[in-house]
């Protein structure tokens, strides 16, 4: 099992967004970014564990865990002329872009960017890191672990 930190703009698609949909899941649209998604088409696997973050927005930060809830497949906003994702070089028959399912679990009291750089078991997060700006970043399981229990103690 692994595990992920996924970033929404809680504009778009909020935690609060995806626990009321029907089945609590929302496929992760409009990825544009090589690396994210070859996370999602080479190394998720259904079950693994995702921190949803909210980003873009007055407090970003962890809002709650959810998990992979499908293997990857073609993300149909690539086809649409209409959509902001279109991509006029892809095809059905060769897709560019690839998206996972999302199922939300629970949402948590928020984990603030400032509260994640506070814990030194998360020093080296990659969404501590300066520079990224990846929407999909894989999580250790200590670090996994050591946010579980900051949202536990919450």
């Amino acid at each position: 099992m692994r595990y992920w930190l996924m970033k929404s703009e809680p504009s778009d698609a909020s935690i609060d967004d995806v626990l009321a949909l029907p089945d609590h899941t929302l496929p992760w649209y409009g990825v544009r970014n090589y690396q994210a998604r070859n996370f999602m088409r080479d190394l998720m696997q259904v079950g693994d564990g995702v921190l949803f973050y909210h980003s873009s927005c007055a407090e970003p930060g962890i809002a709650g865990i959810a998990e992979v809830a499908s293997i990857a497949y073609p993300d149909d906003t690539q086809f649409d002329s209409k959509s902001k994702y279109y991509d006029p070089k892809a095809t059905r028959e060769t897709p560019r872009w690839m998206l996972v399912d999302v199922r939300a679990i629970k949402k948590t009291p928020l984990v603030s960017l400032a509260t994640l750089r506070a814990e030194p078991t998360l020093s080296e997060m990659q969404i501590l890191r300066r520079g990224n700006r990846l929407s999909i970043t894989p999580v250790s399981t200590t670090e996994w672990r050591c946010v579980i229990k900051m949202l536990k103690d919450a």
